[in-house]
């Protein structure tokens, strides 16, 4: 499912005027590198492509009865002279979630800029 997936993902960021550069995940979240356009807003273009794609997801594989996205979403701004380092680490997910947990990465991250968060409201 997953390639079928980040096709489809790419598909409704073009639809919105964006450029899909890397799409990829595993089993418990996925990441997208694209560019967007200032309009629509982020957050419409994220409930357009976690809607969209969860239909599509349990029209095309019936028994993905435990697929689902969460409430919320994560996003970041890359620089362009970052952008070859997070395709990278965007297609190597699986490999590197081995080594790190999505959970402690993204604490660590927090931490690493001084991002203050409240657990409560990060994995719903």
């Amino acid at each position: 499912m997953q390639p079928r997936l980040g096709e489809y993902l790419g598909g409704i960021v073009r639809d919105h005027g964006g450029i899909p550069i890397q799409i990829g995940g595993v089993d418990d979240h996925v990441h997208l590198l694209v560019t967007l356009r200032q309009e629509p807003a982020l957050k419409d273009v994220l409930r357009e492509i976690k809607s969209g794609s969860s239909g599509w997801v349990h029209e095309t594989f019936p028994d993905a009865n435990d697929f689902w996205w969460q409430t919320g979403y994560g996003a970041f701004t890359v620089s362009h002279s970052n952008i070859d380092d997070v395709k990278r680490y965007i297609a190597n997910q699986a490999e590197h979630h081995k080594k790190m947990s999505f959970q402690d990465e993204l604490r660590a991250l927090f931490r690493k800029h001084g991002i203050d968060f409240d657990e409560t409201y990060l994995w719903e």
